[in-house]
């Protein structure tokens, strides 16, 4: 059997002690090495070629996320995992956007591990349960975000009106503009945000929290 060949790095040696000797029992694993920082994970990363490596975010000298630009700098395809007790949305979005392949808490179970490994190793991407929904919130607000600034003032108005199911001529007189106004916000309202209709924007509005 191949095995899955591993490096890994935590500042906490009773930990990486710990991850270790839990790998050591798992026989598709085998770990080339370990660094107690960055700075020291990304010369080991690089003179051992691993095929997936595990990486806590806060540590001295050279914290996690910077270690992981640093080695998919060197190596673009490198996969990491990120294992950490961070669930701050910042970590979990910096390291996502830097291109680890998987975030898992500390605390998983040493199956779970087993499986993220394996999934990464397979080219696939894994979040823990707990941050999960996190990413998602994130996704949302910048899609919201990007929305917001699509849609003019007037528009964003609009379409609120048009939430509360207010017809075009209602539009018109609550806003103190003409009908052939209002159609032609609804129709920039439904090119900007891709959708076919008005209810299909009051959709998609609600999902990005626009109203």
């Amino acid at each position: 059997m191949t095995k899955i060949r591993l490096v890994l790095v935590d500042d906490h040696a009773l930990f990486r002690r710990g991850l270790l000797s839990l790998l050591e029992e798992m026989p598709e694993f085998e770990v080339l090495g370990e660094a107690g920082n960055g700075k020291d994970a990304v010369p080991l990363v690089e003179s051992t070629a691993p095929d997936v490596v595990l990486l806590d975010i806060n540590m001295p000298v050279m914290d996690g996320l910077q270690a992981l630009a640093a080695i998919r700098k060197q190596r673009p395809s490198q996969k990491v995992i990120m294992l950490t007790i961070s669930q701050n949305d910042d970590d979990l979005i910096s390291a996502i956007v830097a291109g680890a392949s998987g975030y898992i808490l500390k605390n998983t179970e040493p199956e779970a591990l087993r499986h993220t490994i394996a999934q990464v190793f397979a080219g696939n991407s894994v979040l823990s349960p707990e941050v999960t929904a996190k990413v998602l919130q994130a996704v949302r607000r910048s899609q919201s975000d990007k929305s917001r600034g699509l849609l003019s003032e007037r528009e964003v108005e609009v379409l609120k009106c048009l939430a509360r199911g207010q017809t075009t001529s209602q539009i018109a007189g609550a806003l103190f503009i003409s009908e052939n106004t209002v159609k032609t916000h609804i129709r920039h309202i439904l090119e900007k945000m891709e959708v076919n209709n008005r209810a299909e924007a009051v959709a998609r509005a609600a999902q990005l929290e626009l109203l």
